[in-house]
């Protein structure tokens, strides 16, 4: 078997990745573990990168040494969450690295978890990753690469293939199924038809994957460069089903043809996904995917294809579905409300100043006008007509009446004072408090504490309703 790469790593890319601090520091770590007398690499996505000529961002490192050992070795480890799995955090000159000792597959494993973990050898321990590209190992010392299941042909022919059996690779770790996803639309990149048919005979599997996994792996795949093809794959899979059913309803969910040439509601809102920009952060991209969910509970046909009152039954469905989903509260009631709202473009210009006033200066305001801009970019025709005047209007509006100042009590100062647990009633004291700042009647600590203290004796009515 072949292990050294066919053509070698580029020295300018060594050199450069040597000259960051994230590689200098990286380096370190193995000498200090090599000079002890343990066996240890770079691996994963950081040699991915450099063998497409990146310089790595992140730097993972596997080591013969044991957590103890890597613990007792570098002193300056920050924590180690992960000690009984083999990694362990090592911070040098403000960088966090994970230095994870080299483990055997558990043949026990449940498909989310393993039961035990084996310590062994590097070779044992590339045996047990997912796929080969995230299979090679880079000595910054001797240079030397480790590349026992050609890897870098895969990388080359940006083919996503398991390691071994695929079938016996998932049902290690189902989250595979949603890794190797990923990978194929991070790199553009296609499937070792192996691989794909694994994926899915076995896409149930990932029913059985904690909330918070699959979420992750979503989030990245929304982050990447490519999440029209990840999702598209999803629903090809048959993982969607498991995933989100309601998302998976969306397919074939016709839409009146004067509007959406695209197609359905979800060719809608691949495209949707398609035109996301970087400055979308990842509140915008999940209320982007799940913006129309509802449309399928509320299809009607009248006078043409009718989606009545969509835009709430939308965001109610997405928190039910991002509850699943182990979804931090904060996050999933800002989608809620960017959802809920996305339909409101043709109210903006008539409201008077104080409406506008509530609404403009909502802290949330500029990720909804990205969320009506990525809705226009998710249709054709596309006409951003109407969005160019209500951005023009926004910005005049904030340039004559300034945003108020930075909100008087954080959210946890507010769940303390009311005795409050997370969730919608705290969003809605916020949102009092804030229009409270707005119009001039709360300028201190002081007085939004009184003010907040009346919400909990009279009831936190809605900070304002959905329309004018």
């Amino acid at each position: 078997m072949r292990y050294t790469l066919t053509v070698p790593l580029p020295k300018e890319i060594i050199t450069a990745t040597l000259a960051t601090k994230e590689g200098e520091n990286a380096y370190k770590i193995v000498e200090i573990l090599t000079d002890a007398g343990y066996d240890t690499w770079w691996v994963g996505g950081g040699i991915r990168d450099m063998l497409l000529g990146r310089i790595p961002k992140d730097i993972d490192i596997a080591t013969e040494a044991l957590p103890d050992e890597v613990l007792k070795l570098l002193t300056n480890t920050v924590g180690s969450p992960g000690k009984d799995l083999g990694s362990v955090i090592v911070r040098l000159k403000g960088l966090n690295f994970e230095v994870t000792t080299f483990r055997e597959d558990d043949e026990a494993s449940d498909g989310r978890h393993p039961e035990v973990v084996v310590f062994g050898k590097r070779a044992q321990d590339a045996k047990r990753r997912d796929i080969t590209i995230n299979a090679i190992y880079f000595n910054p010392i001797s240079r030397e690469i480790y590349d026992p299941f050609h890897g870098e042909d895969d990388l080359t022919e940006r083919l996503i293939r398991f390691i071994g059996e695929p079938g016996v690779r998932i049902r290690h770790d189902a989250l595979r199924l949603l890794r190797v996803v990923r990978f194929r639309a991070l790199l553009d990149g296609q499937y070792h038809p192996d691989t794909y048919r694994a994926v899915q005979e076995n896409a149930r599997f990932v029913e059985g994957l904690s909330g918070a996994r699959i979420l992750w792996e979503m989030e990245k795949m929304l982050l990447g460069p490519h999440p029209d093809r990840a999702f598209e794959d999803l629903w090809e899979t048959g993982m969607m089903t498991f995933i989100s059913p309601e998302l998976h309803a969306c397919k074939g969910m016709a839409q009146p043809k004067e509007y959406h040439h695209e197609g359905d509601v979800w060719d809608h809102t691949m495209l949707l996904l398609k035109s996301f920009l970087p400055e979308h952060a990842i509140d915008v991209r999940i209320a982007g995917l799940f913006h129309d969910v509802g449309k399928a509970d509320t299809f009607s046909l009248q006078e043409r294809i009718r989606f009545d009152e969509h835009a709430p039954v939308s965001a109610k469905t997405a928190s039910e579905v991002l509850t699943r989903l182990q979804c931090p509260s904060r996050r999933k009631d800002k989608v809620h409300w960017l959802i809920t709202h996305h339909m409101m473009m043709g109210f903006f210009a008539d409201m008077t100043v104080e409406r506008k006033t509530h609404w403009y200066h909502h802290p949330w305001f500029h990720e909804l006008l990205q969320i009506f801009w990525l809705d226009i970019a998710g249709t054709d025709p596309q006409d951003y007509a109407l969005y160019g005047e209500i951005l023009q209007d926004y910005h005049r509006f904030l340039d004559d009446h300034p945003r108020p100042a930075k909100q008087l009590l954080s959210g946890e100062e507010i769940m303390k004072i009311l005795g409050l647990a997370p969730g919608e009633k705290v969003g809605q004291v916020i949102a009092a408090l804030h229009d409270a700042q707005v119009r001039g009647e709360v300028t201190k600590k002081s007085e939004a504490r009184e003010f907040i203290r009346g919400r909990a004796t009279y009831g936190v009515p809605p900070a304002s309703p959905p329309f004018p």
